[in-house]
């Protein structure tokens, strides 16, 4: 029976979260009623702002005049409401102006990364060099009365601080699995920063635009104190300053309402800052703090048998047969001493409908090795020789508008990590529809049938509220469930499983292993399993290539490898498996660690490690030696390791099967 799924509440959004304080419901209140009251002010003001009544000059609050009247006898409600008008436009106009300069650029260049990140850099230490207030006024002096024009430069001279703080955002999250994901799904590169990346930075973004508005609030007062902008009689907050200073001697209270006006407006732009800043913290925290909701779920009668069957023998296929081949392929990347070779030589061929299996210790280059086929090393790092090849198609150092075709529709990802793949600001069906429109088309209601339509392929129950949850609302079994069901949201002809069943219990992996492989079956696609696990190579695999400190050292077909390996290093990896250990006796291990990139050795990569090492081991490099048909080693002593597993050490090392 398929476990009940309760109903859960999506995190509340940053704009409910300010709501519920008090100071920033005030604040919000204090500034909508400025917009309204300026924008209706022609209807609501009592008088207009430029009707004088000469029997009352300088009043002081009265029936007729609340607020009094200035020194030729206006109404000084009425010109403020008029006022905010011209004021409120000036403090927009600086507000957009940076808006869309300081995060339009900063997000671009903290996402883009390269040569526009280096020229974004040193152009923003430049105009941070440029003192702001003389420049304006320097700009007022040759526009004259236009300030509209004036806070427009003054948005683009502030715009490099705030474009600083947005790309340092976006950098952080550029380095989100999700964004990973995104990529490796083919959604395009100015999708994936309009709809993963900015949302992300509205914190920030919000917070200090707050802080300016409130201070383009006061720049342009002080422009219109100083005689610039609009001239009278039309009102500014700023020339009303400046009338009441000029009369302040004999009525006092006139500086009192533009004033205060003028400075409540920037204290509340301040604390509404505040108040956001402290909410989007707070529902961060609160976000990663939830724990995943309910269990991953079974289905008794649905899961598919067990693919371990699978012939033995399968001949080692030529690029011209493969889906895909990878010839000679080296990867560098850079280190504290400039680039570093992680992958060196490597040959690997998967044919259409095969899985393969990728093996080895933490640090040996798989993850890399499946990296560099979608395009997607990280940082500077670059095949730097060899030749990966998909379906005719040269990847390696070709057109970067290729790869990106391919990735999500041909080629697909499911990575280690299923939860920080997912982006935690929208739903999981809403990123599943994002794939399926950008790889094929359709209105949102097709793409949302066919979002249900793919969770519900990947057994996962009541896919209509699954489509509707957040990331962290899902245990790692649905998390990697949904995953799945957003890699086959492109129809891909290959799926790279970066160690899948990481972090998850023995019956949930079982049931993702049968899942990958009744979904391989119905598909018909390739999967290269990246794994450390031989279980799992054992239960999903026709071939297997094993991997240390960046060469491959064996491949064969996986029931001969399992019986019989060739390298001392394959070996020590299976006996060190816990299912072939001998009660009461210690699990075998082998000595050591992977070296790093930057200190392997000059001859077998292994041989420090190995019981077997000679001298000739560690005078060169070992090529990649074929003792018998379909059978590849990278050992020079290959032959006693044969002899040695088929002899008395056998039950212990080497039977069979983990």
């Amino acid at each position: 029976m398929t476990e009940p799924i309760p109903a859960v509440r999506h995190p509340r959004s940053v704009l409910r979260a300010v709501l519920r304080r008090p100071a920033a419901c005030v604040c919000l209140g204090y500034l909508a009623l400025l917009v309204l009251t300026s924008l209706l002010a022609p209807w609501l003001a009592p008088y207009s702002p430029t009707a004088t009544d000469l029997d009352h000059v300088l009043s002081g609050p009265s029936g007729a005049h609340p607020l009094g009247t200035d020194n030729l006898g206006r109404d000084v409600l009425s010109r403020l409401m008029h006022g905010g008008r011209v004021s409120l436009t000036d403090a927009a106009v600086a507000v957009l102006t940076v808006l869309f300069v300081g995060v339009g650029c900063g997000v671009t260049a903290g996402f883009l990364g390269g040569w526009f990140d280096r020229v974004f850099t040193w152009a923003v230490d430049v105009m941070l060099a440029i003192p702001v207030l003389v420049t304006l006024l320097v700009v007022l002096a040759v526009i004259g009365d236009h300030q509209a024009l004036a806070m427009a430069v003054l948005g683009v001279l502030v715009a490099p601080g705030l474009a600083r703080v947005v790309r340092g955002a976006a950098l952080a999250v550029r380095e989100e699995l999700y964004v990973a994901a995104a990529r490796v799904s083919g959604l395009a590169r100015r999708h994936i920063l309009l709809r993963h990346v900015l949302p992300r930075v509205t914190g920030p973004v919000i917070v200090q635009i707050s802080l300016f508005a409130g201070g383009a609030l006061m720049i342009d007062a002080g422009l219109s104190y100083l005689g610039f902008g609009a001239q009278p009689p039309t009102p500014t907050w700023g020339n009303m300053i400046a009338d009441a200073a000029a009369v302040t001697d004999r009525q006092p209270w006139l500086l009192v309402p533009p004033g205060l006006v003028l400075g409540l407006a920037i204290l509340a732009c301040g604390l509404l800052g505040d108040a956001v800043r402290d909410a989007t913290a707070e529902r961060a925290t609160s976000a990663s703090a939830s724990p995943p909701r309910g269990r991953s779920t079974r289905r008794g009668s649905s899961r598919p048998p067990r693919t371990s069957g699978q012939p033995a023998q399968v001949p080692r296929t030529s690029p011209a047969s493969s889906l895909l081949s990878l010839r000679g392929v080296s990867i560098a990347l850079p280190g504290p001493h400039g680039m570093t070779t992680v992958v060196e030589d490597l040959d690997l061929d998967i044919r259409s409908g095969e899985t393969v299996g990728l093996v080895g210790e933490s640090g040996c280059g798989k993850s890399v090795t499946g990296r560099a086929i979608l395009g997607l090393l990280p940082g500077l790092g670059e095949v730097t020789r060899g030749s990966i090849v998909f379906d005719g198609v040269e990847l390696a150092g070709g057109d970067p508008r290729t790869v990106r075709a391919l990735r999500g529709a041909k080629i697909a990802l499911i990575s280690q990590t299923p939860l920080a793949s997912l982006d935690p600001m929208f739903p999981v069906g809403r990123q599943i529809e994002e794939l399926v429109r950008r790889h094929h088309g359709g209105t949102r209601k097709a793409a949302r049938a066919r979002a249900i339509e793919l969770l519900r392929e990947v057994n996962l129950p009541e896919p209509e509220r699954i489509a509707g949850r957040y990331a962290h609302e899902l245990s790692g079994g649905m998390a990697q469930r949904v995953a799945i069901a957003m890699a086959l949201g492109g129809e891909p002809e290959l799926l790279i499983a970066d160690e899948p069943t990481t972090a998850l219990d023995a019956t949930v992996r079982a049931e993702v292993l049968d899942l990958l492989g009744r979904l391989q079956r119905e598909h018909g696609m390739a999967i290269l399993l990246i794994s450390h696990d031989w279980k799992v190579i054992a239960r999903m695999c026709r071939r297997t290539y094993v991997m240390y400190a960046g060469h491959i050292v064996e491949s064969a077909a996986a029931t001969d490898m399992f019986e019989r390996p060739l390298h001392p290093y394959t070996a020590g990896l299976l006996a060190s498996t816990p299912s072939r250990a001998t009660p009461r006796e210690p699990l075998s291990a082998i000595p050591g660690t992977v070296p790093a990139p930057s200190a392997w050795p000059h001859g077998c990569h292994f041989a420090p490690r190995c019981e077997l090492a000679t001298t000739d081991c560690e005078a060169a490099p070992i090529p990649l030696l074929e003792p018998t048909a379909d059978r590849y080693t990278r050992c020079l002593r290959h032959t006693e390791l044969s002899t040695l597993t088929n002899g008395g050490d056998r039950d212990r090392t080497t039977s069979g099967r983990p």
